[in-house]
């Protein structure tokens, strides 16, 4: 197996450090290559860069396995999927992991997520793709685990190519973890408004509002299943086509006429 990791809180993150480790411990590959931003680009979602070139550096000091090497690329997370995919380095990884994210990403968090934007690259490229955060910043071996586990039984799942897997797992220690709940997402409620400061010249900035809260937290649902002390797994469907309204649009435009 060749597997590509990545995510959106940088090469050097413990999140995804810690699956880099756990992967060489326990699953067997013939080349696992982190391409990963240089920085922190959170929130990035599936932006790429086309304006700027992009840069992947070695990292050799990171990894003293012949089989395995750490680059950082100055760009976001689907450029580093992207690359990584098409030449970048120079093969086919069979299956693309993102994360392990600090924080969240349920609900609507999706939507802005880079962590989740990484694997939904790697599965436009056509590979099986994971995104897996730690809803905390401690016990990053427990999602660790959990990803190890998903990816033996990923055979088991036959994923539709329209489809990615992401999981959020409880901030707990890998004993206290009740087991994982397959789940849809959940909602938030609308963001905090923006924090409204001044520059030292006198000039108003604005910082973005925190998330909002969970709306839509019922059994069920992601912030239910992490609440609860589960891993909560949700299959993730890339088409955004809103099928049951096309069909109600269809009887609209009977009657339109633009001409």
């Amino acid at each position: 197996m060749k597997i590509l990791l990545s995510n959106d809180d940088g090469y050097f993150a413990p999140g995804i450090q810690t699956v880099f480790k756990m992967v060489k411990e326990n699953l067997q590959y013939t080349r696992l290559d982190i391409v990963a931003p240089e920085r922190n680009r959170s929130a990035a979602s599936n932006s790429l860069t086309l304006l700027e070139p992009l840069r992947m550096s070695l990292h050799s000091s990171l990894s003293d396995d012949p089989k395995s090497h750490v680059y950082s690329v100055n760009g976001t997370p689907t450029d580093c999927v992207h690359l990584g995919m098409n030449g970048g380095l120079g093969y086919q990884p069979d299956i693309v992991l993102s994360g392990i994210n600090a924080g969240a990403n349920m609900g609507d968090d999706v939507l802005y997520s880079g962590t989740v934007a990484a694997a939904t690259e790697g599965r436009f490229l056509g590979k099986p793709s994971i995104a897996i955060s730690l809803c905390g910043d401690q016990y990053f071996d427990t999602a660790a685990s959990v990803l190890l586990n998903i990816i033996n039984e990923l055979p088991k799942l036959s994923l539709t190519p329209d489809t990615i897997i992401n999981i959020n797992v409880p901030d707990i220690p890998l004993e206290q973890l009740k087991g994982i709940k397959v789940t849809r997402l959940g909602k938030r409620h609308i963001s905090e408004p923006v924090v409204k400061e001044t520059d030292p010249r006198g000039l108003p900035i604005f910082w973005i509002g925190p998330a909002g809260s969970a709306a839509d937290a019922g059994e069920g649902t992601d912030f239910y299943a992490v609440e609860q002390g589960y891993a909560s797994i949700t299959p993730l469907k890339i088409d955004l086509t809103h099928y049951e309204m096309m069909e109600r649009m269809h009887a609209w435009e009977k009657g339109l006429s633009i001409v």
